[in-house]
């Protein structure tokens, strides 16, 4: 059985997010949306994705936003130091679309979960995308909360592409959760973190030992 990749969401200064990116992790993300706590505004994205390929080439650089308007597409396009666009708003379908064929870069969904009969929208999502996301519905929330989907739903969770799970993913909540489930990546956050923005390197290479990876992949031992 495959492991799953690790994405570590939030990050807000370069030399942290190297740090992360050299534990072996696969993607790093930064927020784009003005109302997160952990919000980077653009003119500093570019220092802290060039930081992570420095340190790690292979880590992508995972860009989040929710519902970008045109005049937004400009801080968008690849050449930004992100090689992924994660849409956390009410993007439909046709809008993924449009918006991986304009800015050349992949593009996941991030679909936030209040029933289990919202899993069934993943299916409209199939040919609109290159990954999904699922995390917990939130009022006013649009991510990083710690909350969790409850895992019965997603027992049968089959989606038509790669699919990532977000909310209270942590070294504590893993085991059972990959005793589950098998989804092609996790995403962390506020699992990891001191404060928002900052994250505390030890829980994630905790994270990274609770999912079973190499030693090898912990290699890069950093301090808090």
């Amino acid at each position: 059985m495959a492991l799953p990749a690790l994405k570590i969401c939030g990050l807000r200064q370069p030399a942290q997010a190297a740090a992360v990116a050299a534990l072996g992790v696969e993607a790093i993300g930064v927020i784009g949306v003005a109302s997160s706590p952990r919000y980077l505004p653009p003119e500093q994205r570019q220092e802290l994705f060039a930081a992570v390929t420095a340190r790690a080439p292979a880590c992508q650089g995972v860009l989040v936003v929710a519902d970008p308007s045109d005049a937004e597409l400009a801080q968008l396009v690849a050449g930004r130091g992100h090689q992924v666009l994660q849409l956390h708003g009410n993007e439909s379908p046709e809008r993924c679309r449009e918006l991986r064929s304009q800015l050349g870069v992949e593009i996941w969904k991030a679909l936030r979960i209040r029933a289990p009969e919202d899993l069934q929208r993943a299916q409209a999502y199939g040919e609109a995308v290159d990954a999904l996301l699922l995390d917990a519905w939130v009022p006013d929330q649009l991510g990083g909360t710690g909350h969790s989907l409850p895992l019965d739903w997603l027992i049968d969770f089959q989606p038509p592409l790669p699919w990532w799970l977000a909310g209270g993913i942590r070294a504590e909540t893993v085991p059972e959760l990959l005793s589950r489930l098998q989804p092609d990546g996790l995403d962390a956050s506020s699992g990891v973190e001191n404060s928002p923005g900052e994250k505390n390197l030890a829980r994630i290479v905790q994270l990274l030992a609770a999912m079973g990876r190499p030693p090898d992949r912990n290699k890069h031992r950093c301090q808090d």
